[in-house]
């Protein structure tokens, strides 16, 4: 018995009648690869509410992109080695980082994600102070099978940035990355880089979280 089972709610996907069978099959046996897309969002209103709320645009971008994340199936899918099964969480959470200046490393923060903003701000928050009192690495994927990766960058605001993940690993957790926005025809623009295992997901899957980021960033910056 996997001990996290008993602490999380899964469906398990019928692999017979998923949508995507004869993606999954070429995929997770004959082509085991990963796909990856950066692209460039505006931000700027987000920018604007977060300078007018007082709060901090990190978070509020974080709590925005695992919105987005939660709120379509394919983006919540993993796999169960043990027993060969493809599954979907009913929720995944972001792994947030936090850099040290001092020893330049930095520490990963499990931060549980709420739909209630203020509950998912107020928590991200605390995670964040907590994780700068210790230099510990803290990894745990084993018991945190159900967060996706979620990384600033932000010393450089790039144009590509490509994920490697070894040949044959049925990692469906999203991978997402992004970094300092910049001013481009008087708008802010932030690179975000999206990757996602190709058995699970295509193009318009991955292109599909750039599109679905920019519409909630509308709907949640209404208000300015």
């Amino acid at each position: 018995m996997i001990l996290w089972e008993r602490k999380m709610n899964y469906k398990i996907i019928d692999k017979e009648t998923y949508y995507r069978k004869g993606v999954f099959r070429h995929f997770s046996e004959d082509c085991k690869c990963s796909t990856s897309m950066t692209a460039r969002i505006d931000v700027t209103d987000l920018v604007l509410f977060s300078k007018k709320a007082g709060t901090k645009f990190y978070i509020n971008f974080l709590y925005i992109l695992s919105k987005v994340l939660n709120s379509r199936d394919d983006y919540r899918m993993g796999y169960l080695w043990q027993t060969d099964e493809l599954i979907c969480y009913d929720v995944i959470n972001p792994t947030q980082y936090v850099f040290h200046e001092d020893t330049e490393t930095c520490t990963p923060i499990y931060t549980k994600y709420d739909e209630n903003y203020e509950i998912f701000y107020a928590g991200a928050l605390k995670d964040v102070e907590d994780a700068k009192k210790t230099r510990e690495y803290m990894l745990d994927m084993a018991n945190h099978p159900n967060w996706f990766d979620a990384s600033y960058i932000s010393w450089l605001s790039y144009d590509s940035l490509n994920i490697e993940l070894p040949d044959g690993h049925l990692f469906f957790a999203p991978i997402i990355n992004w970094g300092k926005y910049r001013e481009e025809n008087g708008r802010l623009v932030m690179p975000v880089s999206v990757r996602l295992n190709h058995a699970i997901a295509d193009g318009y899957l991955v292109a599909n979280v750039f599109r679905l980021l920019e519409k909630e960033i509308e709907a949640f910056t209404v208000k300015i």
